[in-house]
């Protein structure tokens, strides 16, 4: 199942691991701000659930592009 392209999409840490192609815990290092060096990935929670706007994706990956 392809994540949708759509700028306002709500993507799961799943999707966003699929996207990135690396590991759920990867990702969910980084939206808690684990790995040195890089930016945290804006998200929300939802309980323990924790949700990315595709938006918010592609910031990220343009933020993490510049610090290269």
């Amino acid at each position: 199942m392809q994540p949708a392209q759509d700028p306002q999409a709500v993507l799961t840490i799943r999707d966003v691991a699929d996207l990135l192609r690396c590991s759920k815990t990867h990702v969910s290092n980084v939206i808690n701000g684990k790995i040195p060096g890089t930016p945290r990935l804006a998200h929300l929670s939802m309980g323990r659930r924790k949700l990315v706007r595709r938006e918010w994706l592609d910031q990220w990956l343009e933020a993490s592009k510049e610090r290269c």
